[in-house]
């Protein structure tokens, strides 16, 4: 998928994790970058290597106010992704998401570009039908906690709907199903950062519930593969497509896998579970597959371990990555033979 080195891409919360993974992949493929971020979330951290890249430009912005820029294509990544932050100020959250995507479908209207929307798995809510097709409308509860997030989500895919119908502006939405890897933040409250801290420093690792609730975990780079293919699709390839990894597993189960992974003596406690925690989130990737051609590569068996290489890193203060050409790196490759199978 090469760029042309003209086109130049705006990439909302670009500072975060996913955003982060997303303009260094646009830069390989020859694209000029304009990452935005207010960094509530995002750190300049996840991008400082590529501050001198003279095709990579990076702005401190809020896209809750107006931007005016000039650019070819629009990602909306902008938006807190886990529950601490999301629920730490979430008027501001639901602000992000919808006035944010306002701002965003407005500059794309004006430039006459595509424009890609973030959005997630929490739509569906508390699901009732499993696993989760695109055309399964949700069962979200829309005053609870989580609803800055989930209905702020929602309302976006609206307003990018209503923008195609009547301004015939082209647009992508994904739903993201739940991505992890490097440039996880270590205290976003997410299952597998979690988990994996808990087992390094040889904490008791934390189950809420019974720990049969069951999520579908995929890896960031098969993510970002995935975003960038439903960007180069036709425009009436629109979407929502749910973009994840199908195989499901229990948190009882990850926790086993991240103790062997690590070699931890960490033992596991049980919680109660959250407010509206979902009990199984899992996508049907099916229309993913026949219109982008896209499936997950990495096993959630690969994917832990060079996220553990990474989180060792972190913690020591020495943080490391895989590789720029996504090969596993020494200590990724240790991790993964640890565990046969």
């Amino acid at each position: 998928m090469p760029y042309n080195l003209a086109q130049r891409i705006l990439v909302t919360g670009g500072s975060g994790f996913l955003g982060s993974h997303l303009c260094e992949r646009l830069l390989a493929n020859g694209a000029e970058v304009l990452c935005v971020d207010n960094f509530f979330t995002g750190t300049r951290g996840n991008v400082e290597h590529l501050l001198d890249h003279h095709r990579f430009e990076l702005l401190r912005h809020d896209v809750t106010f107006p931007l005016y820029v000039e650019v070819d294509q629009i990602y909306n990544l902008a938006c807190p992704a886990s529950p601490v932050h999301y629920q730490h100020d979430p008027v501001q959250t639901t602000k992000t998401s919808v006035i944010g995507a306002i701002n965003m479908l407005g500059l794309a209207k004006r430039l006459k570009v595509s424009i890609l929307q973030a959005s997630t798995s929490e739509v569906y809510g508390d699901p009732t039908v499993h696993p989760q097709t695109e055309d399964y409308w949700g069962n979200v509860n829309p005053i609870g906690p989580r609803s800055c997030y989930d209905e702020g989500k929602r309302c976006a895919e609206t307003l990018f709907f209503d923008y195609r119908r009547q301004h015939r502006l082209a647009i992508k939405v994904a739903r993201i199903f739940n991505t992890y890897g490097p440039r996880m933040h270590p205290n976003d409250g997410r299952v597998i950062s979690n988990f994996i801290v808990q087992a390094l420093r040889g904490h008791d690792i934390t189950i809420y519930g019974d720990g049969l609730q069951s999520r579908a975990f995929c890896y960031v780079d098969d993510l970002i593969d995935g975003l960038m293919r439903l960007m180069q699709s036709s425009d009436d390839v629109t979407g929502p497509l749910n973009l994840g990894n199908p195989n499901e597993v229990t948190m009882r189960e990850l926790a086993e896998l991240t103790i062997e992974l690590t070699g931890s003596r960490s033992n596991v406690v049980h919680r109660p579970l959250p407010q509206d925690d979902p009990r199984q989130r899992q996508p049907d990737i099916s229309h993913a597959n026949a219109l982008l051609g896209w499936a997950p590569q990495v096993s959630l068996r690969q994917g832990l371990a060079r996220t553990i290489a990474y989180f060792e890193g972190v913690l020591t203060g020495s943080a490391r990555e895989p590789s720029r050409s996504h090969a596993a790196s020494s200590d990724a490759r240790r991790l993964e033979r640890a565990v046969p199978g």
